[in-house]
């Protein structure tokens, strides 16, 4: 009887992932390890966004980002992972290796034990699509943090803000500029630029205005 691939629904003349679905769950897999350390980095708080070139004090550093500290935490990646590699034990009737020892460690387990088992997950495990699909999105969790912060790294300064407050005072923050981004927001005030204001902005300061 004719089947589907449970992760992209191509037909399938048996089991439940097809190959290349199957190489692809294989890579994140293999991947999983440094992925987690690519995390690292995002659970230092980073600097300030607030920065102010004239009237009043920087605002506060950055906390931790969020989802880092989720994904490298007990209920993250290790979690996902070593949920996945118990319920393949259950299944193939053998004993689940325990959980103990860092984090880094069990992901890696985990992660190569998962993929020792995929030939079988593939072939023979009904549930095969939703665990490739979890596996998948996890990826994808890991690289929108990771994403996200290396483009805040590659941000420019535009220059200081030049909006004035009803009493007459200049805002003065540093304003920035992320890749992609058509129009710039100060982070203190909220006055927004638009494309025609970006050039002139990098020649004015506060005491311009």
């Amino acid at each position: 009887m004719t089947a589907s691939c449970g992760l992209c629904e191509t037909p399938l003349p048996g089991g439940y992932l097809c190959d290349d679905c199957t190489a692809k769950t294989a890579g994140r897999l293999a991947r999983m390890p440094r992925l987690y350390e690519e995390l690292e980095p995002f659970l230092t708080p980073g600097p300030s966004t607030g920065e102010r070139t004239s009237t009043r004090p920087a605002e506060a550093g950055l906390p931790v980002d969020e989802g880092a500290l989720s994904l490298r935490g007990p209920g993250g990646i290790v979690g996902v992972l070593e949920d996945w590699r118990a319920a393949v034990c259950a299944d193939r009737r053998v004993v689940t290796p325990p959980r103990g020892g860092p984090i880094a460690r069990r992901v890696e387990a985990a992660a190569r034990g998962l993929a020792a088992d995929l030939d079988w997950v593939a072939a023979w495990w009904p549930v095969a699509g939703e665990f490739a699909a979890e596996v998948r999105a996890l990826e994808g969790d890991v690289l929108s943090v990771v994403d996200r912060n290396r483009d805040e790294a590659r941000r420019r300064r535009v220059g200081g803000c030049v909006a004035i407050d009803p009493s007459g005072v200049v805002c003065g923050a540093v304003v920035y500029h992320w890749p992609g981004e058509s129009r710039v927001t100060c982070a203190w005030c909220g006055c927004v630029y638009g494309p025609s204001d970006l050039l002139a902005l990098a020649g004015l300061l506060p005491s311009a205005a």
